[in-house]
């Protein structure tokens, strides 16, 4: 088993001579990409990628994605456990192509990988479908992949430091649209970092039990976070600057039934902060979602409504605290298909050069601590 170390710093001077972007930086108390034991190594030296495990070399030669693919493909047949393999060093795979991760694997890329060309369908440079105990605890990517990490129908995921320089497609999506009957389960994502993505930064949809620290995302051209009928679920942060620009996406987005739980929606759903700057719309909970408690929002000059609360079911906005300054309004709002906005709680926010309007009635709502500077107030009684 190779026991490698290879200290952050060097890969990011080696990723910076190469054109790419670093590997995202531990955290403290983390191990730094490649600081732990591996079972497989794919290594860039020169011009030649080659690929061992133990004393055996499964692959040399000029392509990244197969030196990857080959690493992974080398990991004991049948394992019950985690394998691991250490990627060293940057390259460039087709954006028609992917590496597929198997049940119990752990991948760190120290370095970057380029996405380039054009392709169709669920490609990715990380794929697993059908899975359990995936885990990509380093990633940095540039290019324009059609989804930067694609996961299907999986359990037990890990994403950690994940660091995405986009300029086109999707960055993250965790889905069970192979099978939904049974929904991607136990999902963990401590840090991303998306720009430049043509859509999400990061979606779900069909996932019970959600653990995001921070999904950060830069000009991506739809919303930053996503959650698509998804259940039992804990962000940390979700920090979005010109996220969904021109679009009806937000900063934060849940739809499609997002915290429904059977045929009701309990408190699921639980966020620490959202911060919108420009952009679409701040937060939009639509399409019979709910269950949702945002604690503390900051939005600030959003280019659609700064938050739209739209045929959904037991909301609290700002448990704790927010500010909306400038940008569209606080809207609660209803379509005709579904059933109206109940239960809904806007509180504890300061609002400057804006408005809050609700129309038409719902059921059951509650606006309350709410400081209007330069604002208006358009609610029913």
């Amino acid at each position: 088993m190779f026991s490698t170390r290879w200290r952050v710093c060097a890969i990011a001077a080696v990723s910076a001579l190469l054109g790419g972007v670093p590997a995202a930086h531990a955290q403290p108390g983390i191990l730094a990409c490649g600081d732990r034991a591996f079972n497989a190594e794919a290594v860039l030296s020169g011009s030649t990628w080659t690929a061992r495990n133990g004393g055996r070399t499964v692959y040399t030669g000029s392509d990244m994605r197969s030196a990857v693919q080959a690493a992974v493909n080398s990991l004991s047949a049948g394992r019950t456990s985690k394998q691991w393999v250490l990627v060293r060093g940057s390259g460039s795979m087709s954006a028609g192509s992917r590496i597929s991760l198997p049940s119990y694997t752990g991948i760190d890329v120290c370095g970057t990988i380029n996405v380039t060309g054009t392709g169709s369908g669920d490609q990715a440079p990380i794929y697993s479908r059908g899975t359990r105990d995936v885990e990509v605890r380093y990633l940095g990517l540039t290019g324009r992949p059609l989804y930067g990490i694609f996961m299907r129908n999986v359990d037990n995921l890990i994403l950690g430091q994940i660091d995405m320089r986009l300029s086109g497609g999707l960055g993250v999506r965790i889905d069970n649209r192979g099978n939904t009957s049974v929904r991607s389960r136990n999902i963990r994502i401590d840090n991303v970092f998306v720009s430049g993505a043509g859509s999400h930064a990061v979606e779900t949809y069909g996932v019970d039990g959600l653990t995001i620290g921070t999904v950060t995302a830069r000009n991506v051209g739809e919303s930053g976070l996503l959650l698509n009928d998804t259940i039992n679920a804990t962000v940390g942060t979700v920090d979005a600057e010109n996220a969904g620009a021109g679009t009806g996406y937000a900063a934060f987005r849940t739809a499609n039934r997002n915290g429904r739980v059977g045929s009701s929606y309990p408190t699921n759903i639980r966020v620490g902060t959202v911060r919108a700057r420009g952009g679409g719309r701040g937060v939009f909970c639509v399409s019979e979602s709910g269950g949702l408690v945002i604690d503390r929002v900051d939005l600030a000059n959003t280019g659609n409504n700064a938050v739209l609360i739209e045929n959904c079911y037991n909301v609290n906005l700002a448990a704790q605290s927010g500010t909306v300054t400038g940008g569209g309004e606080i809207r609660l709002a209803a379509r005709s298909e579904f059933p109206n906005n109940s239960d809904i709680t806007v509180q504890n926010l300061t609002i400057t050069n804006s408005s809050v309007r609700e129309s038409p009635c719902g059921t059951n709502t509650t606006f309350r601590n709410l400081k209007l500077n330069n604002s208006t107030s358009n609610v029913c009684p």
